[in-house]
């Protein structure tokens, strides 16, 4: 191994950065741009380190994919069935990192691991956490922000039967959920839950159901908005009940 190559991986360990850019080691003074060009080459041939995207690299044997998939996009979140599985609402596990981000990017597979970026305005990432630390550190939407998400794209989700599952194991702060729903700005979104939280008694949701009662407008929605466009009408949340009752009860209890 050559002295650069030697003072490369030592600067990566040094500074705790299992994931870098080039821009990182150009930080490098004391050799030239060929000689960490040629070095960064090099490592690649050897596998200490790897190419997770152009310019964007991770340390050999560094397989967090939150934290890679958060890494690879620009104002990252980790939402939909990932952070689902991750706060306990499903027991299925997608073999798809679901990523949002305020820019257009295409989904791709990194070191075998599919990740699908989710183009969202900026105004709607918000409600999530840091997880990790440092070079580690991740954003995943928190439970509240997880479940509106999983309702405004199901496919992404899981679809209708994990996403109610989800609602029903659920523990939701209503406050906080009437804060998300007004910044999020989806009435059918806020309405689908209003319903659930009913049917399911979640009696610590009233104010949240009194929130929904207050904006819901006079446009009936598909409960299942990609579903048949037929079904009983729920005056009360302004829903054409394309999945029963019963059907819905049997989704999150089964």
């Amino acid at each position: 191994m050559t002295k650069t190559e030697s003072e490369i991986l030592q600067f990566l360990n040094d500074n705790g950065l299992d994931l870098f850019t080039r821009d990182d080691i150009n930080s490098l003074k004391s050799f030239s741009k060929y000689q960490l060009n040629t070095a960064i080459n090099d490592l690649l041939e050897k596998g200490a380190i790897n190419r997770l995207e152009k310019g964007k690299y991770c340390v050999y044997g560094f397989s967090d994919a939150n934290v890679i998939g958060c890494f690879l996009a620009q104002n990252p979140c980790i939402s939909y069935w990932t952070a689902s599985n991750y706060h306990g609402l499903t027991e299925q596990i997608s073999n798809v990192i679901f990523v949002q981000t305020d820019r257009q990017k295409s989904s791709k597979k990194v070191l075998s691991v599919e990740y699908r970026f989710v183009w969202l305005r900026e105004e709607k990432l918000f409600g999530y956490k840091t997880e990790g630390y440092g070079n580690h550190s991740y954003r995943i939407a928190d439970v509240e922000k997880t479940i509106i998400d999983c309702f405004d794209l199901p496919g992404y989700s899981g679809g209708y039967p994990e996403i109610i599952k989800a609602f029903y194991k659920a523990k939701l702060n209503t406050n906080r959920l009437i804060t998300y729903c007004k910044k999020f700005n989806n009435i059918s979104v806020t309405k689908r839950l209003a319903y659930l939280a009913d049917l399911f008694n979640k009696e610590n949701l009233s104010s949240f159901m009194d929130y929904a009662q207050k904006i819901k407008n006079e446009k009936y929605n598909l409960f299942e908005h990609n579903g048949e466009p037929t079904g009983k009408i729920n005056k009360k949340w302004g829903l054409v009940m394309n999945i029963t009752e019963d059907e819905i009860i049997n989704m999150a209890t089964i």
